[in-house]
C-alpha cells in the first residue's frame, strides 16, 4: 500500500518537473528576449560611444519591373531590399543560452535607421515583415520586398529602341553621416550583374544595376547616400511588327503613286485613299506610342514629314487637274465657232421687184455678185479656223510649260520622299544595331 502510494506521488512530481520544463518562461528563447528588451530603449541610436557612427550596410536586388508610365514619368518595380547594421545593445553570449546565436525580434521594438527613397512618389501595396534577425554579435539583417513607385526623367525618342536609366537613392533623412554612415553589403560590381531574381518576362530587359556612394552636402550637414540605377531596355519585337513594317509598307504604297500621269484624276482618289490610311494609322499609332511631354518619338517625326509629303504632292495634283480643266473648259464655247453662225448675214438684202428687176436687167452683173458674197464668206470662215487654231496652240503651250514645272516639282517631291524612306530604314536599323550593342 506504500508502495502504491509513494510510485503515485514520484508519478505527480514527474508530469509537474516537466510541465514546468515546457512551460515558454523556462525557454532560452524567452528568457534572451526579455533580456535583451527589458532595458531597450529604441528612441537611442545603439551605440556606446556617441562619437562613433552607425554603419548601415545596403543591397539591392531588382525582382522585376512593373510599369513604365512615359507619360507620368513613373516607373513601379519589384526589388528585394536589404539592410544590415550592428547594435551594441542587443549582443549575448551564446553558452548562456542554450547555444542559441541567432533570434528574431520585432522591428517596433528596437531602433531601426531613418532609410529613405529619395525618388519615392507613391505608396504600394508591399507584404509587411514585422520581424528581423539578430545575432549574438549584435548584428541585425532587415530583409524585405517592395513595390517601388518612383519618379524617372524617361526619354522615347528612341522608341521602340529605347534604354532607360533610373536611379533609386537611398539615404537618411535626419540623420547625418557622423551619426549614420551608408555602405555597401556586397562589392558594386557583384550588385550589377546580378540578375539572378530577376523575372525577364516582361516588356522590359534588365540590363545592369550600378551603384555609388557619395556625400550629399546641404544647409543641415552632410548626408551618406547610396545611388542605385536601373538601367533597362525595352524588348522591339512586338513594336517592329505592329508599327514599323506597317509604316513602312504605307509610305512605299505613297511611294508608288507618283507613277501615276500628273493630270490623271484618279492619282486624286488614290492618294486621298492613302491620307486617309495614314490618319486611322497615326490614330492607332498614338495608342501604343508611349507619351511623353519632353520628348516626341523618332517614328512620330518621320511619319509626320511623310504626310506633309503627301499633303504637298496631292495639292500639287488638284492644282494641275483644276488648271486644265479650267483652260479646257474656257475654250469650249470657242471652236469652230464661224460654222454655227448665219451663213447669209453678210449676203446683202435684195427685195424681190429689185432682184427680178436685176435678173431681168442683166443675169451676168448677178452672177458676179454672188461669186463675191461667196469669195468673203469663205475667207471669214478661214480667218476664224486660224484665229481658233492660235488660241488652241497657246493654249496648249501653256499646258505644256505648266506640266513640266510640276513635273519637275513633282520629280523633286519623289527624291526628297525617296531620300527620307531611306533615311527612315537606316536610322530604324542603326537604332536596333545600338540596342543590340547593348
Amino acid at each position: 500500500m506504500l508502495a502504491s502510494v509513494m510510485a503515485s506521488l514520484w508519478a505527480c512530481i514527474l508530469v509537474a518537473v516537466a510541465t514546468d520544463t515546457h512551460h515558454p518562461r523556462n525557454s532560452a528563447l524567452y528568457h534572451l528576449s526579455k533580456q535583451l528588451l527589458q532595458k531597450y530603449h529604441k528612441e537611442v541610436r545603439p551605440v556606446y560611444n556617441w562619437t562613433k557612427a552607425t554603419t548601415v550596410y545596403l543591397d539591392l536586388l531588382v525582382h522585376a519591373i512593373l510599369d513604365v508610365d512615359a507619360e507620368n514619368q513613373i516607373l513601379k518595380t519589384s526589388v528585394w531590399y536589404r539592410e544590415v547594421w550592428n547594435d551594441e545593445f542587443l549582443s549575448w553570449n551564446s553558452s548562456m543560452f542554450d547555444e542559441v546565436r541567432e533570434i528574431s525580434l520585432p522591428l517596433s521594438a528596437i531602433w531601426a535607421p531613418d532609410i529613405i527613397i529619395n525618388e519615392f512618389v507613391d505608396i504600394e501595396r508591399s507584404p509587411d515583415l514585422p520581424y528581423v534577425y539578430v545575432n549574438s554579435s549584435g548584428t541585425i539583417e532587415n530583409s524585405k520586398p517592395i513595390r517601388v513607385v518612383s519618379a524617372c526623367s524617361l526619354e522615347t525618342y528612341a522608341f521602340p529602341f529605347d534604354v532607360q536609366n533610373c536611379s533609386l537613392t537611398f539615404n537618411s533623412i535626419l540623420h547625418t553621416v557622423e551619426d549614420v554612415d551608408l555602405a555597401f553589403l556586397r562589392s558594386p560590381e557583384d550588385i550589377k550583374h546580378d540578375k539572378k531574381a530577376y523575372l525577364n518576362d516582361s516588356e522590359w530587359e534588365l540590363l545592369s544595376v550600378s551603384s555609388a556612394y557619395s556625400i550629399l552636402q546641404s544647409s543641415t550637414g552632410e548626408f551618406a547616400r547610396i545611388q542605385f540605377n536601373v538601367v533597362m531596355r525595352r524588348h522591339p519585337l512586338v513594336y517592329v511588327v505592329k508599327l514599323l513594317i506597317p509604316s513602312i509598307f504605307l509610305m512605299l504604297v505613297d511611294l508608288g503613286s507618283f507613277y501615276l500621269p500628273l493630270n490623271c484624276r484618279a492619282r486624286i482618289v488614290f492618294k486621298t485613299t492613302v491620307l486617309v490610311g495614314y490618319t486611322v494609322f497615326r490614330v492607332n499609332m498614338s495608342n501604343q506610342v508611349p507619351r511623353s511631354a519632353g520628348s516626341t518619338p523618332l517614328i512620330g517625326y518621320f511619319f509626320m514629314v511623310c504626310m506633309a509629303f503627301l499633303v504637298l504632292s496631292l495639292a500639287k495634283s488638284i492644282v494641275l487637274v483644276r488648271l486644265f480643266h479650267s483652260e479646257r473648259h474656257g475654250g469650249q464655247d470657242q471652236p469652230f465657232l464661224c460654222f454655227r453662225g448665219d451663213t447669209n448675214a453678210d449676203v446683202p438684202r435684195v427685195e424681190p421687184r429689185a432682184q427680178g428687176a436685176a435678173v431681168t436687167e442683166s443675169s451676168l452683173y448677178g452672177e458676179h455678185l454672188a461669186q463675191s458674197g461667196t469669195l468673203k464668206e469663205v475667207w471669214a470662215q478661214l480667218r476664224s479656223v486660224s484665229s481658233y487654231l492660235q488660241t488652241q496652240e497657246q493654249t496648249d503651250q501653256q499646258e505644256v510649260e505648266w506640266l513640266a514645272l510640276l513635273c519637275r516639282f513633282d520629280q523633286l517631291l519623289f527624291r526628297s520622299y525617296l531620300f527620307l524612306l531611306g533615311l527612315y530604314a537606316v536610322t530604324l536599323c542603326s537604332l536596333w544595331a545600338l540596342w543590340g550593342g547593348m
